[in-house]
């Protein structure tokens, strides 16, 4: 550990960043990067990235891709430690592996007026391998306090020109700035994408010549500059699909190399290439393309029938109900619908590939539709990317009408597909006209409602019965969750409603594959006596304990994956005149803007009934980023009809 006297610092910084909280443009240490411990722009953060720097070329000597890479990070607090810990992920094929070298980590304290620093030893770096082609190299900074700062560099080789370092800008915390330099040899041609919705603050580039020989030729470089700054925090929310969609980046896909000697060696390929390989690869093609004798595995009733619909949800059934998928999304690895035949279990593409060759053998016109899920990311469509795919379904069309299906969920319906595959869009593998991109969106409604009747007997009790109905994708969860075991289900209902007495409970709806999940069940009210008063809140059920949206901005869309409505009807009989009412809440008509939501409540008392309504109606879903500060005053008044809305009740 060293002290180093604080003017030292001083002296060259002081002037140049009087200014600023922060040394954000330098990896430098300046005094105001130890004493400023809070951060005005967000109060949540723990820690900062003040100043993050790479820098990716091609080494002359051995023509390894070279990437430097400094940072230096603000420690706010103790949640902010885990910041110290740092892991460099490598990439490893045969003989050829990324390594990391001349790693330099300190941290910086400030002690009794001086600045102390410590150093990361040799030996507190470790080298771990993950698996075949994967290991990592990780190091925790030592000394770390509240206020630190800390800084690390070090230098990334990578044989590995196909895959030129893709470089983050956007973090879990907030960073002040973050820059990254390329020098890319004319040799190479990358497709480069910047994801996210953050602007560059600079984004330069120019030519220099002859960066780069080789055996007499020589080549230029494209060297270009690519900044931001005041790059807030990604932080993730309910209502979203991978973080990967939207955190500021940029990326890079090699689409040719060009050798010295004239040579031309083509990466990208275009659809029309990824649909011939596709069609004749050695695993899910041929898979697709094998013919398969229906009498050996359906039964005769279904061969037989000679409506199209009702064959094709036969066969469906029938794949859902006999084979299981065993979790794996490889989809382009392992696939074999004779194994999946014997062992009844089987991945993604086994399950839905035997669907498809079942569907088309009975003349029923189908097609393999590949996606990448809402975990997964969204699917590149400006150049053909098939490793970002992780997910194969059908695509069925009968009488006009197109269906999509997944059997690998024994409680899903007809056209109906799970939630996870619900990410905007999928391609359609036609071998005949060439692949398409195509919509993926439910094809029904989803939908929950309440019906609660209430009666305040003559003995002062309150007691009567709760019935629900939900559709789409709210039954498809309760169906799981009733039918894999029917008394956990019941025993949590009780549990969720301590001051409810239940029995009498049914389930009504047709079973698994039921387009809807009924219930119903009988309730007995213990409310707290309070002598001449009944306090009653009616909202026995919340479609929402609490808002959702917490964030005091948000970038990224809120995506539901599917419309809905919730509808709550409560219904209260005064059966003698012992009550009357004399509070109760007040009507409320809320909309979202563009009339894409709405909220709608109201109170009736009619004779002796009163009668309270709420009905809640998400008619979008998915809302861009500019909705979120109204969809979450929106979930703010949901949660306070819910848990405010009291009716009064005093005797006569």
């Amino acid at each position: 550990m060293k002290q180093i006297p604080l003017y030292f610092l001083l002296l060259t910084n002081l002037i140049l960043f009087s200014q600023s909280n922060f040394n954000s443009e330098s990896y430098k240490i300046t005094l105001e990067d130890l004493e400023t411990n809070t951060f005005k722009k967000d109060s949540t953060a723990n820690a900062i990235i003040v100043y993050k720097y790479g820098n990716s070329f091609v080494d002359r000597s051995d023509y390894d891709l070279r990437t430097e890479v400094k940072q230096k990070i603000k420690i706010l607090n103790k949640e902010g430690f885990n910041k110290a810990t740092v892991t460099i992920h490598l990439y490893n094929n045969g003989n050829k592996k990324e390594r990391v070298e001349q790693i330099i980590a300190t941290t910086y304290n400030l002690e009794d007026g001086n600045i102390t620093t410590t150093r990361l030893l040799k030996k507190d770096i470790f080298r771990e391998k993950y698996d075949e082609n994967h290991s990592f190299v990780k190091f925790t900074l030592p000394n770390i306090k509240e206020g630190s700062i800390i800084t690390y560099s070090y230098k990334l080789i990578s044989p590995f020109m196909f895959n030129y370092k893709g470089w983050d800008f956007q973090s879990d915390i907030p960073t002040l700035y973050n820059e990254y330099r390329t020098s890319i040899p004319a040799n190479w041609h990358y497709n480069i994408k910047l994801v996210g919705d953050k602007k560059l603050t600079i984004n330069t580039s120019e030519v220099k010549k002859n960066c780069l020989e080789y055996r007499g030729g020589s080549a230029g470089c494209v060297n270009s500059v690519y900044a931001m700054k005041d790059i807030p925090a990604f932080i993730e929310e309910d209502y979203m699909t991978s973080k990967s969609n939207y955190l500021a980046r940029v990326e890079y896909e090699l689409q040719t190399f060009k050798s010295f000697d004239g040579s031309v060696y083509n990466y990208a390929k275009t659809w029309k290439t990824v649909d011939h390989e596709f069609k004749t690869d050695g695993d899910v093609g041929r898979q697709l393309r094998k013919p398969i004798n229906i009498k050996d595995i359906l039964p005769l009733e279904i061969i037989n029938e000679n409506d199209l619909l009702k064959k094709a949800k036969a066969i469906y059934s029938y794949v859902q109900e006999n084979y299981t998928w065993n979790g794996d999304y490889n989809i382009f690895k392992d696939v074999s619908i004779k194994d999946l035949i014997k062992n009844k279990s089987g991945n993604v593409s086994s399950i839905n590939i035997l669907l498809h060759n079942l569907l088309k053998e009975s003349n029923i016109n189908v097609k393999p539709v590949l996606l990448s899920t809402r975990e997964n990311g969204f699917a590149t469509k400006i150049f053909p990317v098939i490793s970002e795919f992780n997910y194969l379904i059908t695509q069925v069309t009968i009488n006009d009408e197109i269906y999509y299906l997944d059997a690998t969920d024994s409680y899903l319906n007809f056209d109906d597909i799970p939630f996870r595959c619900l990410n905007g869009y999928g391609r359609l593998m036609d071998f005949k006209n060439g692949s398409e991109w195509v919509d993926i969106k439910p094809s029904k409604a989803s939908n929950v409602f309440y019906k609660v009747e209430l009666h305040l007997n003559e003995n002062e009790t309150i007691s009567g019965s709760i019935t629900s109905k939900r559709t789409g994708y709210h039954a498809l969860n309760y169906k799981k969750s009733y039918y894999q075991n029917s008394d956990a289900y019941v025993e949590k209902l009780e549990n969720k409603f301590p001051y409810l007495d239940i029995s009498d409970f049914e389930v009504t709806s047709d079973g698994v594959t039921s387009l809807d999940f009924k219930e119903s069940y009988r309730i007995d009210y213990n409310y707290e006596d309070t002598g001449d008063y009944i306090y009653l809140n009616p909202f026995f059920v919340k479609f929402f304990n609490e808002n959702p949206f917490k964030l005091q901005e948000r970038s990224y869309p809120i995506d539901f994956g599917y419309k809905d409505t919730y509808f709550y009807l409560f219904k209260f009989h005064l059966d003698d005149d012992t009550y009357t009412m004399v509070e109760s809440p007040k009507d409320k008509n809320i909309a979202l803007p563009n009339n894409s939501g709405r909220i709608t409540f109201s109170t009736k008392v009619l004779g002796d009934f009163i009668n309270i309504m709420l009905k809640i109606s998400f008619n979008k879903a998915i809302y861009e980023a500019e909705y979120y500060p109204y969809l979450k005053e929106f979930m703010s008044k949901i949660v306070d009809i819910q848990t405010n809305s009291l009716i009064l009740l005093k005797k006569k």
